[in-house]
């Protein structure tokens, strides 16, 4: 008996650790063989999607020969519906995904192969070609507004010497450019508060012009009055709608005061040093306050520390500068399922990152929008200059609005 329970002694024991342990392995080999599994079948689809892309080689230069378009939407609807037909119910969804953009891919890759090149590929190349390497210190600039406004700001980052030509709204700006009365105009596009200027955009639709380079301008908003004028003594303020957005948060500490929506913020400043009144202010640049006398009450009385406005740099005649690796673009599309997506999907297949996307409303076209585009890519790249073919032919309206570079 005291044998049995000797030997009973000696035998290992299982511990918790132990069992732990041996499932942990028991589930790291399981996972081993899934893993071989899914490898096998990725091998497939890899020498599958090569043969069908080879495949795609022959169709295209089929339709060149015939005269065919690229794009069959008739023969992609009937795929999607067999490939849902043969496809369990759980993951319709998941190929209908995979297979609208495995067309994509296709019609990319026939596109790259019968259009290597296009009008406006070529424009670009050629103003790649003229434009001197050096962007200029001294130009004559259009900017809306005051001596103090944010665009004045704006412009003397972007040029050493800028001779600055002001107007009483975005559209003389445009104007000006387009006339040639000046070389380049200065625009606020988006603040990082406020979000974009709508009103650029809309005249964006409306004018020919190209952007040649940005600039992104910290925005610290100032309290301005009168000396002699206290914070208790204010009960009207001026400034522009998107100063005033900023603003929101000290606004609404200030009780019984009136806002007041004007121009720019410098024409408030302009204002509040013209009144024969001690009760207004102006929410404007800091700058603004020996310009017109005035003295700051508060200071960065914005809501957000990391507030800034991105200003684009306008031209008449192309011009792109070394180092361009933002480009604009306006797309009109039709106004129908998938539109959009097919042109997203491009982006996507190419691997080109979109850090901006605008629609606003076409006027006189019922629920039809145009789409504003900012992507990174440089314009020296493959991949740039094949999606500049690819969406020529893909909408209904496309304009390249530039390719630039933009100072932080």
């Amino acid at each position: 008996m005291k044998k049995e329970n000797k030997e009973e002694l000696q035998k290992p024991v299982n511990t918790p650790e132990d069992s732990c342990e041996t499932g942990r392995q028991g589930k790291g080999t399981q996972m081993d063989v899934l893993r071989k599994r899914i490898d096998a079948i990725d091998d497939r689809i890899i020498s599958d999607f090569t043969e069908r892309m080879k495949t795609v080689v022959e169709i295209a230069k089929y339709k060149s020969d015939t005269g065919l378009s690229i794009y069959d939407g008739a023969r992609e609807r009937n795929k999607l519906n067999y490939v849902a037909e043969n496809t369990p119910e759980d993951l319709q969804s998941y190929t209908r995904v995979l297979f609208s953009l495995l067309f994509e891919l296709s019609r990319s890759y026939q596109h790259r192969i019968l259009n290597p090149s296009s009008k406006l590929k070529e424009r670009i190349e050629e103003t790649l070609r003229s434009t001197h390497p050096m962007f200029p210190q001294k130009a004559t600039v259009a900017c809306q507004g005051l001596e103090g406004a944010y665009s004045q700001l704006a412009a003397e980052k972007l040029f050493k010497y800028p001779s600055i030509i002001y107007f009483n709204n975005f559209e003389g700006v445009f104007s000006a450019i387009e006339k040639g009365f000046c070389t380049y105009g200065v625009l606020p596009i988006e603040n990082s508060t406020a979000g974009s200027v709508y009103s650029v955009y809309d005249l964006m639709a409306k004018h020919n012009f190209n952007i040649v380079r940005s600039v992104r301008l910290k925005v610290d908003h100032s309290l301005l009055v009168k000396p002699g004028t206290e914070l208790e003594d204010i009960k009207e303020i001026y400034s522009h709608e998107q100063a005033i957005n900023q603003c929101e948060g000290f606004l609404k500490s200030l009780a019984s005061v009136k806002v007041n929506v004007c121009e720019n913020t410098a024409a408030a400043a302009k204002l509040v040093a013209e009144s024969n009144r001690k009760d207004v202010a102006a929410l404007s640049s800091g700058s603004c306050a020996p310009i017109y006398g005035l003295k700051s009450l508060r200071s960065s009385v914005q809501d957000k520390g990391n507030n800034y406005t991105r200003f684009i740099c306008i031209s008449k005649e192309p011009q792109i500068y070394a180092g361009a690796d933002r480009t604009s673009l306006m797309i009109s599309i039709a106004h129908k399922p998938g539109s959009l997506y097919k042109v997203l999907s491009r982006f996507f297949a190419l691997g080109i990152n979109l850090t901006k996307l605008e629609s606003r409303p076409i006027p006189d076209r019922d629920f039809e929008f145009m789409f504003y585009f900012d992507l990174e890519a440089s314009v020296y790249s493959p991949e740039f200059a094949r999606l500049i073919v690819e969406l020529e032919g893909l909408c209904d309206d496309f304009q390249y609005l530039g390719s630039y570079s933009e100072i932080v």
